[in-house]
C-alpha cells in the first residue's frame, strides 16, 4: 500500500460542499442568549456561589455570535 500518489495518478478533488453557516451561527447565538437569560434569572444564586462571571461569559458569547453573523452575511455577498 502506498501513501503518496503521483499527480498523474490522483483523481481530481471534489468541489467544496455548499453550506449555510448562518444556521449554525444563529443556533449557537441562540443558545448563548438562553444561557444569558438563565444567568440573569439566577444571578443571586450564581453570585452567592461565586459564579457571577458566567453572566459576562454568556454576554460575550451573544456578542461574538452577532459579530459572527455579520461576518457570515458579508462573506455571502
Amino acid at each position: 500500500m502506498r501513501f503518496w500518489l503521483k499527480d498523474s495518478e490522483r483523481r481530481p478533488d471534489p468541489a467544496p460542499a455548499r453550506a449555510d453557516a448562518r444556521k449554525a451561527v444563529l443556533a449557537g447565538t441562540g443558545l448563548w442568549l438562553i444561557a444569558l437569560v438563565l444567568c440573569l434569572v439566577f444571578l443571586p444564586q450564581l453570585d452567592a456561589a461565586g459564579f457571577a462571571w458566567w453572566l459576562g461569559c454568556a454576554g460575550f458569547g451573544v456578542a461574538l455570535g452577532v459579530i459572527g453573523l455579520v461576518v457570515v452575511q458579508q462573506r455571502r455577498r
